[in-house]
Parts: structure tokens; C-alpha cells; sequence
């Protein structure tokens, strides 16, 4: 198997370990409760206490990231798979 194709396969496999973790009830609701809590946290400081404020948007962004990283994976996995689809439709051609 060229590289290139092992490296497709390895990005449909982190796809599908993404997507798993994307619908793992456990991650989701610890997502989910740290997104609420953070938020609540922030909504609770003073307006003047910038430096929690700023700490707690951030975990609220960090959140966020790992959220969007999965959902990159899961897109990279997905277009990894149509090239290895197009890699053996042109074989398959080259073959008749």
C-alpha cells in the first residue's frame, strides 16, 4: 500500500474514533457541563473582576476547540475516504 493511502486510512480511522467520541454519551454530558458551568461561573463574577472573567471565557473557547478539533477530524476522515474511493475508481479504470 503507497504513503499516501496508508495515510488515508489512518485519517478514516481518527474519523471514525472522532465520531465515537462525538456520540460518547459520557463526553458529550462533561462537554456539556463544563460549557454550563462556566458559563454560569462567568455570568456570577463581578464586573470588575476581569481576570476571572477573561480566564473563564477562555474555558468556555477551550471547550469550544475540542468540540470543533472532533468535528475536523470527522471532515478530514470524510474527504480522506473520497479520495481513496477515487483512488480505486481509477485503478478499477486502468484495469478494463
Amino acid at each position: 500500500m503507497p504513503i499516501d493511502e496508508l495515510a488515508l486510512n489512518q485519517a478514516i480511522e481518527r474519523a471514525a474514533r472522532a465520531e465515537a467520541l462525538q456520540r460518547d454519551e459520557l463526553l458529550t454530558e462533561a462537554l456539556e457541563t463544563l460549557d454550563r458551568d462556566y458559563v454560569k461561573a462567568w455570568r456570577a463574577t463581578h464586573a470588575r473582576d476581569t481576570d476571572a472573567r477573561e480566564r473563564l471565557w477562555q474555558a468556555v473557547q477551550v471547550v469550544a476547540k475540542v468540540r470543533d478539533h472532533l468535528a475536523q477530524v470527522v471532515a478530514g476522515g470524510r474527504l480522506a475516504q473520497r479520495e481513496l474511493d477515487e483512488i480505486a475508481a481509477r485503478a478499477e479504470r486502468e484495469k478494463t
